[in-house]
């Protein structure tokens, strides 16, 4: 398929041929939902932590004797029965992680591209190159009509344009290697440079 390529200033700056393998497939929900899953589970720190019956700071004094009271038996006032006892069966550290093939995480990526594309969000520029002054790459970015928008370039981001978007609400800059389902998807633009189409068709072949 055959996209314009626009300059940061407006200006068309000519055309480019993406593949059809990675911008022209039918987006599947499901696909695009377990590398979301995926994505976020590993994400989750996984720090919740609940203190056992063990790790209560409370007696362990015998609170009453065993026979005879015409109550229950119980050993110290850490049972989880009691207040400030300890909690049973309650949450510990681990990892959300699951495992998800690199094939299936090649398809997902494909998908969430052809997404944007098929939305028509999809937006190639020349080069993502800035002199590191916010309020310039804002009015530009305004001119545009970017809102919400992702900004995927070649290997490295020049770092006067990251410098200028850091300060910009709605704007992520990432390299290819960077580019991910999750962040493509949360965000209305997709905006690549054409270094970044290069890098992504090498990477996803």
């Amino acid at each position: 398929m055959k996209l314009d390529v626009i300059k940061l200033d407006g200006g068309k700056a000519g055309s480019v041929d993406l593949d059809e393998a990675l911008f022209g497939l039918e987006p599947r929900a499901d696909i695009l939902h377990r590398m979301v899953r995926w994505q976020r589970n590993r994400a989750q720190a996984g720090t919740h932590k609940v203190k056992t019956r063990s790790e209560t700071s409370y007696s362990t004094k015998k609170i009453y004797r065993q026979k005879g009271t015409g109550g229950a038996r119980h050993g110290d006032r850490n049972a989880p029965i009691f207040r400030k006892g300890g909690i049973y069966k309650g949450p510990t550290p681990r990892s959300h992680a699951h495992d998800l093939s690199k094939k299936f995480r090649k398809l997902g990526l494909k998908h969430a591209l052809s997404a944007k594309a098929r939305e028509g969000a999809l937006v190639v520029i020349d080069t993502a190159e800035s002199e590191g002054k916010t309020s310039a790459l804002a009015k530009q970015v305004k001119n545009l009509g970017w809102k919400r928008a992702l900004v995927i370039d070649g290997a490295t981001v020049n770092e006067g344009f990251a410098q200028a978007a850091r300060n910009i609400d709605g704007l992520d800059v990432l390299p290819s290697m960077g580019a991910n389902v999750y962040d493509i998807l949360k965000r209305d633009t997709l905006v690549i440079t054409k270094a970044g189409v290069e890098a992504l068709e090498a990477r996803l072949k």
